[in-house]
């Protein structure tokens, strides 16, 4: 598998970045704690699909909780198209264009499908609170073509048929994919995925797949994909980052860093082992 090398904008732009949990500034820096994240370096570009992988406990998901300003960095630089993230709100990240989905999922277990992605679109709905309040007749067609994106988005994750159901009663996969719409119709410009095939069966998987090829290329996305699964991350990125005890140790196409023998030793262990833990 030969790639090109991406030259669109620069999208994402991360640059020596460090993650400490415990640790005590002193004179000399700091000392102690957890190093989570250290010197992390990251550059996707507009238009890309590309996969963050590593064995459990290798960092990923903190990568993903500083980018989206959930949990604060230690150091180094964040930048989405040349803008400063560090020390945002969480909020104003996800306005600037940044979406995405958990390793645990977060959806509204209450609410039907459907309203679970209507939340979502109600920003870019075009009316306020006032509108809302008085449902005159603008606000009447504009809350219909809403439900009607929202449909359509449900649509491209096969959930058209579910749209009424309690999000909570769906299976897991499935509760999986009403998160990936309802992250889509925030109308992200980056879409950060976090193990969106986790829990899935081989069939469901492959339609996942499809969808995130469908999604890339229908929306122009870019798209940042952790996953434990190699075959989707194999089959599907184009850039692909691997990550051990914090910090990168290979970076290529599919077939680069599957020949990685630190990638190798990373799975596998001098000894060998089970392929994506380390026990």
């Amino acid at each position: 598998m030969t790639t090109c090398p991406p030259t669109g904008p620069v999208v994402l732009q991360i640059n020596r970045l460090c993650k400490n949990f415990g640790g005590q500034v002193t004179s000399q820096g700091i000392e102690g704690g957890l190093w989570a994240v250290r010197d992390f370096d990251l550059t996707v570009h507009e238009g890309e699909l590309a996969g963050l992988i590593g064995p459990n406990g290798a960092g990923k998901t903190t990568v993903f909780n500083m980018i989206s300003a959930l949990i604060s960095t230690t150091s180094g630089q964040i930048a989405f198209y040349g803008k400063n993230l560090v020390g945002l709100p969480p909020h104003a990240i996800t306005q600037l264009g940044i979406g995405r989905t958990f390793q645990n999922i977060r959806i509204f277990p209450r609410l039907t499908v459907l309203d679970n992605v209507c939340i979502a679109l109600h920003p870019h709905a075009g009316y306020g609170v006032g509108a809302a309040v008085w449902q005159g007749s603008g606000f009447d067609r504009k809350e219909s073509a809403l439900i009607e994106t929202a449909q359509e988005l449900l649509g491209i994750f096969n959930l058209q048929d579910k749209q009424d159901e309690i999000a909570s009663n769906l299976p897991y996969g499935e509760q999986r994919r009403v998160e990936m719409a309802r992250a889509l119709a925030a109308r992200p410009k980056l879409l950060l995925l976090d193990e969106p095939a986790a829990g899935m069966n081989p069939a469901e998987v492959r339609t996942l797949m499809e969808s995130i090829h469908f999604i890339h290329d229908q929306f122009k996305l870019t798209i940042l994909l952790i996953e434990h699964q190699m075959r989707v991350v194999m089959g599907i990125c184009e850039q692909i980052t691997v990550m051990d005890f914090g910090q990168v140790i290979a970076r290529g196409n599919a077939d680069q860093v599957a020949s990685n023998p630190r990638v190798i030793e990373a799975y596998l262990g001098k000894q060998g082992g089970k392929p994506g833990r380390r026990d």
